[in-house]
């Protein structure tokens, strides 16, 4: 009998404990572009999110200023919720953000068509299915006969920026003539 009310008693505490998860709250301090934004802690620290799976225009590209004033208008200066904990290469915290509301922020750049879902980092199918109805409508970057997507746009770029590089030519300098010594003291 002690046995299964002990047992009773973990499980009410566990569910208890699962049920009672207190999310954190951020909020939302800055948009750098359609795919990063900047978070403020409740403990007052700064947070760069880079978005999950999703891609949107770099902010130089066609729709990429489009893309940061929609994500801006979503959530700036709002209260929301991070989902996820992972890290890039460059120490930005990679997540989904959800509004207070629910809306998640992800799936709503790819719904209105100023995100691709980034394929080589996700696999969700809700996301394709979202991008293809933005395609089909014609929404946002859809709008354009042919657009790029950001990946090729930075490796064009980059590729760009190694060619300029190696094609730049060192300027060659001639070498000074020695100057003739001449006496300094006179007698």
């Amino acid at each position: 009998m002690l046995k299964r009310s002990f047992l009773l008693y973990l499980f009410v505490l566990i569910l208890t404990i699962g049920c009672n998860k207190n999310q954190t709250l951020y909020k939302v301090v800055g948009v750098k572009d359609g795919d990063t934004m900047v978070l403020l802690s409740p403990d007052n620290q700064t947070l760069t999110v880079r978005l999950a799976e999703v891609d949107a225009p770099e902010k130089s590209q066609a729709f990429g200023q489009a893309a940061k004033q929609f994500a801006s208008d979503l959530c700036f200066g709002k209260m929301v919720k991070l989902i996820g904990n992972q890290h890039d290469r460059y120490g930005r915290t990679v997540g989904q953000i959800e509004l207070e509301n629910g809306t998640n922020v992800n799936q709503e750049l790819v719904k209105q068509g100023y995100a691709w879902q980034y394929r080589a980092y996700s696999k969700s199918m809700q996301l394709a299915l979202l991008e293809q109805q933005a395609r089909q409508n014609g929404l946002g970057l859809w709008q354009d006969v042919n657009p790029t997507p950001p990946w090729n746009f930075r490796k064009d770029a980059k590729t760009t920026r190694v060619a300029k590089k190696v094609t730049k030519t060192k300027r060659t300098y001639k070498k000074r003539k020695p100057r003739k010594k001449r006496d300094t003291l006179k007698f």
